[in-house]
């Protein structure tokens, strides 16, 4: 069973866990499209492929930002009910 805080509340780190899967993509779709552009100065492309792998990385603190802003607009939510 998922430990939640003492008000049911969903912590920081289980946000991260949940929205991890859409940071990671995100990250990978922006990680390549910017190499993209990077080409028109003369620098290389990223394969689809090492940008999942980057997008895998990168996705890893994404999430955790991702965590900590959803985790506030909840809070602050709550706070005005």
């Amino acid at each position: 069973m998922i430990c939640l805080t003492d008000r049911g509340r969903w912590p920081v780190w289980l946000l991260a866990v949940v929205l991890y899967p859409l940071a990671a993509g995100a990250a990978a779709v922006n990680l390549f499209f910017f190499t993209l552009m990077t080409q028109a100065i003369g620098l290389s492309v990223l394969t689809p492929v090492q940008s999942i792998f980057g997008g895998v990385v990168l996705g890893v603190p994404f999430a955790w930002v991702a965590g900590k802003w959803m985790r506030g607009l909840i809070d602050k939510a709550e706070d005005e009910v």
